[in-house]
């Protein structure tokens, strides 16, 4: 499945169907094809988004004192969950101050 997100205050977003999912879970949804976060609910999606984001960057960080080895340059061109869900944070912030919901499906 392909998300493909909408709102009036922003541009449309579309994700691959396994990084959508995993948005949708990450926000304490279950998938599905056609949805809707309104714009009271955007805080909450927000803090959950960005408490995710920190806690891989918490993991991923190398100790200071490690070498470049094939692991780390692996990692390095592996598509962070920032990079990931920053398109989504921006539009829920954007949404949330428009007072816009997002939705999909639809």
């Amino acid at each position: 499945m392909i998300y493909k997100f909408k709102s009036k205050a922003t541009g449309d977003l579309i994700m691959m169907g396994p990084n959508g999912d995993q948005l949708m879970r990450l926000i304490g949804r279950e998938p599905q094809p056609q949805g809707i976060i309104e714009p009271q609910a955007m805080p909450a999606a927000l803090q959950l988004l960005e408490a995710a984001v920190a806690e891989e960057g918490a993991r991923s960080a190398p100790p200071a004192d490690a070498d470049a080895d094939d692991d780390d340059v692996a990692a390095q061109r592996r598509v962070s969950l920032r990079q990931r869900l920053w398109p989504m944070i921006d539009m829920l912030r954007r949404a949330q101050a428009a007072g816009e919901p997002v939705v999909w499906g639809v």
